[in-house]
């Protein structure tokens, strides 16, 4: 913004007295009837005048002007920024240290903007099509697009992705509920079942091994046995996955590796 880049030229002035208020409104970005209007109100009031009459602005007056139009930039009503530059309690170092913590609270907050941004181009560009708020009421922490890069790049190119891809455009924020209640279902039984020490290849296990192949199916694209086989594979070498399916039950991730290889040799038997 204009304000902002006469805030950074204005703290290179030096070196000469009484610029005239054309130059001042010129290299500060603003418009002569501006600096008018900060005179007229008593914000920036010149310091000289020319014999003519002409407004004239001291080195001090340009420093007091680099000040306004920063908290101008952030957003400050005029009558605020003329309470913090007028308060005799206020010396100019504490004015450094005020500006430093709302640059920094502004810095931080545009991150946090840009980041939502981001995250709704993407949730654009794998169909997920909710908003901020609903993706949270929806996933929690958890973000559906933590792989969405390495996933179209490994399969972008394949059937399978692309019916991924049309089935989510189609999905609404009830969609996503139900299917992440099945998730969140399945995850606490297959966790129960390991907790009570069920082997992988007994029934239970390959049941829900089965339930797993078919949540996926359903909701996603067509899973074939070969392919779940290699998705068990992935769930173990695959450190993110790994810790994902871990942190439902220790160990959790090998077992359901084995349940689905188990699952897929019964029924291609």
């Amino acid at each position: 913004m204009r304000t902002q880049k006469g805030a950074d030229e204005v703290s290179h002035w030096s070196g000469r007295d009484g610029y005239p208020v054309g130059e001042v409104a010129g290299f500060a970005g603003v418009t002569v009837r501006t600096l008018h209007h900060y005179d007229a109100i008593g914000l920036l009031v010149p310091s000289e005048r020319s014999h003519a009459g002409h407004r004239r602005y001291s080195e001090a007056d340009l420093d007091r002007l680099q000040q306004i139009l920063f908290y101008r930039e952030l957003g400050f009503p005029l009558e605020e920024v003329a309470a913090l530059l007028d308060d005799p309690d206020t010396d100019p170092r504490a004015h450094l240290r005020r500006q430093h913590e709302l640059l920094t609270a502004r810095i931080e907050k545009l991150q946090k903007m840009a980041e939502a941004v981001e995250h709704a181009m993407e949730a654009r560009k794998m169909g997920i099509n909710l908003t901020p708020e609903e993706r949270f009421e929806v996933f929690g922490d958890k973000d559906p697009d933590q792989y969405a890069e390495e996933t179209e790049a490994r399969w972008g190119g394949t059937e399978a992705y692309a019916e991924s891809q049309r089935r989510a455009a189609t999905y609404t924020k009830a969609d996503w509920q139900r299917l992440q209640a099945e998730v969140d279902d399945w995850g606490e039984r297959y966790a129960a079942l390991v907790a009570g020490g069920a082997p992988a290849t007994g029934e239970a296990a390959m049941a829900l091994a089965e339930e797993h192949r078919q949540h996926v199916s359903r909701w996603f694209f067509e899973v074939s046995y070969d392919m779940h086989k290699c998705f068990a594979e992935m769930y173990v070498s695959d450190e993110r996955f790994k810790a994902y399916y871990d942190a439902m039950h220790p160990g959790l991730a090998e077992h359901l590796r084995d349940a689905i290889t188990a699952n897929a040799a019964r029924h291609e038997a």
